[in-house]
């Protein structure tokens, strides 16, 4: 399908971005990629929103990326939407069990009547139907940035898990570590409340202001929404080349400089946040593996400490080449989920933390993003984000740690806190 191409230039991006995202406000489906401003050599736009319904997948549970894929080789065009963490179960021989609070499709992505492309002085509209982007430009230009939210509820926040229950569920999961049945798990738990009436837009910007992140994202679906601040990246494609960024180590911020540069050069000398990390980045070496050039998986960058306003994380990049023809599902097949959100070996990890979590992940430790026509892609993790459903009014959010030989229990219990303080902290 050919899009109507026009670009514009821009005085102000930082303001733009403002009035583009208010004014996406009224649709019932779009999704708006904001990477903050963040300097990265794979970094092709500054936002990406993209806005109503043109066509879309069906819900599915089964053979999800055959159909994903037929989906794409029909509409030949951008297409926007999520992965499921649960997309493991077609993946794998894996099943889920847990409390699910959303019954969401394992993936779901639409293909939209309107894009808006935010570069560093400019903007691209991709329209399906080009007459209406002066009008449309004029509209954004006219709206206002400023917000008059009325205030949202009191939410009640509550854990699935209490200390002690986390607490057994890790012994157990260290019982499997040192038996050798896996050498590392991603573990998370689950924040909800119900009966809570939010603004999603509202949340959103006061998440993305408190937890300012390179691959923030904001979805809307009707009565679906994800607020994002996820830092991570799960995986890139430009042209024949793949990119992945997986996030292990975390440490805490400090408003004193000279404290917060020894908190990052204490979490870049930590042997424990260093082997998780080279774990994952040898499980996602393996996983590129399976499709790409042989010899060309290759990892630029190791260990590397990068500061957020919230926390320190240690991200290490991974990339590979492919052939030109390997299609989306091959590559997604091979490398979902994000190994930092299992563990490894994957399978069995995915399996254990399966027994001892109590509610499904959802959508948290998924992916979402877009594919353009060429098809290349991006996706982040789904990590640092609130679920919410407008019709049940029901909340979540999960946060999660690295479990390895060297865990220390209430360590990684303080870990999942200092993650959950940005979400916490919005919705009081």
């Amino acid at each position: 399908m050919i899009r109507v191409s026009r670009s514009f230039k821009l005085k102000d991006v930082s303001s733009f971005k403002k009035k583009l995202f208010k004014w996406s406000a009224n649709s019932d489906i779009s999704v708006f990629l904001n990477s903050n401003n963040y300097e990265s050599d794979i970094g092709e736009y500054d936002a990406i929103l993209a806005i109503g319904l043109h066509s879309k997948t069906q819900f599915t549970k089964q053979n999800s990326l055959t159909k994903l894929d037929d989906y794409i080789n029909q509409t030949k065009d951008w297409v926007f939407g999520y992965l499921s963490y649960d997309l493991k179960n077609e993946l794998e021989k894996l099943n889920s069990k847990n409390i699910d609070s959303f019954f969401l499709p394992n993936l779901f992505f639409f293909q939209p009547k309107k894009i808006w492309l935010v570069s560093k002085h400019s903007v691209e509209a991709l329209y399906l139907d080009g007459s209406l982007i002066q009008d449309d430009w004029i509209e954004i230009n006219e709206t206002s940035p400023f917000y008059n939210f009325s205030k949202s509820n009191k939410i009640k926040l509550k854990k699935r898990l209490n200390k002690n229950q986390y607490k057994n569920n890790i012994c157990l999961l260290l019982n499997h570590i040192n038996r050798g049945d896996v050498y590392e798990a991603n573990y998370c738990m689950e924040w909800f409340s119900e009966n809570s009436v939010i603004i999603p837009e509202e949340v959103y910007l006061k998440l993305n202001e408190i937890s300012t992140t390179p691959m923030s994202a904001y979805f809307k679906n009707k009565n679906l929404y994800l607020l994002s601040s996820s830092p991570e990246r799960y995986i890139k494609r430009i042209n024949d080349r793949i990119v992945s960024q997986p996030i292990k180590g975390t440490s805490r911020r400090d408003q004193n400089n000279l404290i917060d540069s020894k908190l990052m050069k204490e979490l870049e000398l930590n042997v424990k946040e260093r082997s998780e990390n080279i774990m994952i980045v040898d499980l996602i070496r393996n996983d590129l593996s399976r499709f790409s050039i042989p010899g060309s998986v290759k990892v630029n960058e190791l260990c590397k400490v990068y500061p957020f306003k919230q926390v320190h994380q240690m991200i290490s990049t991974v990339e590979s080449k492919v052939q030109s023809n390997l299609s989306f599902a091959e590559i997604i097949k091979s490398t979902f989920p994000m190994g930092s959100m299992t563990g490894a070996p994957k399978v069995r990890a995915m399996t254990i933390i399966e027994n001892l979590e109590v509610s499904t992940r959802g959508l948290y430790s998924g992916a979402l993003g877009y594919i353009k026509p060429t098809g290349d892609f991006d996706f982040n993790v789904v990590i640092r984000s609130l679920i919410y459903d407008s019709d049940t009014k029901y909340l979540s959010f999960h946060v999660g740690s690295a479990i390895t030989s060297k865990s220390e229990i209430l360590k990684e219990y303080d870990e999942c806190l200092l993650k959950a303080k940005a979400m916490i902290s919005v919705l009081k």
